[in-house]
């Protein structure tokens, strides 16, 4: 009966792989990554590995290393609530916002909230979007594990061309602290995630990216310089350009 079973499942993966020189279907999802650029690395990679050579695009788009979480590495306990309280302030501002994003019955300060959105709004085009509030959720934790250090936001909503972003969706944020590493920010944040995180981590540019995402969570590191001009990055057409600082 096993034999049966386990002839039967390669007969299904026969049938359902492309034909030899065929690329194989590719889903919305896929299609629009949850990194730019790991779709385009893997199959540069994939055709260096056939050729031996390597494009100018496999070595620019390679340096993004990507992988799913599976469950088993995620949080199992449910994450308790934080205080609640956020010191957060833009790149290159002196004036950070600090509140609660808590009222005392546990519901959120829309206030508070509508505060944090301004601090997130899109440094090129200067409009703001409702932030998702369990993305502020996680930025309490990690204010709280670290001593409540002001955190510095390089780059929180993005009005811009690529709209599978979670930076354009306003779910997503980039982030340092004052005397914390980016590996030590990452570890933490990565003890968060109890399912449909995105932790990104950028070497050259210092940073980590933290977004809230439905499905699977993400894990990547970025050893590509910043690009803050990147196609992706820009605003729509029609918008009057501005210099990004992130």
């Amino acid at each position: 009966m096993l034999h049966s079973v386990g002839f039967a499942a390669v007969l299904t993966l026969s049938l359902a792989a492309p034909p030899a020189g065929v690329s194989a279907p590719v889903s919305e999802g896929e299609q629009a990554g949850h990194v730019e650029g790991t779709g385009d690395a893997q199959v540069d990679s994939a055709t260096a590995a056939a050729t031996g050579k390597r494009s100018k695009r496999s070595r620019r788009r390679s340096r993004v290393n990507a992988r799913v979480v599976p469950d088993s590495q995620l949080r199992q306990a449910p994450l308790p609530p934080p205080s609640g309280a956020l010191r957060i302030a833009a790149q290159g501002h002196k004036d950070p916002v600090e509140v609660n994003v808590y009222n005392e019955d546990g519901s959120y300060n829309i206030e508070s909230l509508r505060s944090l959105d301004h601090v997130l709004r899109c440094r090129r085009t200067m409009t703001e979007k409702q932030i998702e509030p369990r993305l502020f959720v996680i930025l309490s934790h990690i204010y709280d594990h670290f001593d409540r250090k002001e955190i510095e936001v390089i780059s929180g909503y993005r009005n811009q061309r690529k709209q599978t972003s979670y930076h354009y969706k306003g779910t997503a944020t980039d982030i340092r602290i004052a005397g914390v590493s980016p590996k030590k920010l990452r570890a933490f944040a990565e003890t968060l995630d109890t399912g449909g995180m995105g932790i990104g981590i950028y070497p050259r540019s210092g940073f980590v990216h933290v977004d809230v995402r439905p499905g699977a969570s993400m894990r990547w590191v970025d050893y590509s310089a910043a690009n803050s001009n990147a196609a992706e990055k820009r605003p729509p057409r029609g918008w009057k350009r501005k210099k990004l600082q992130s």
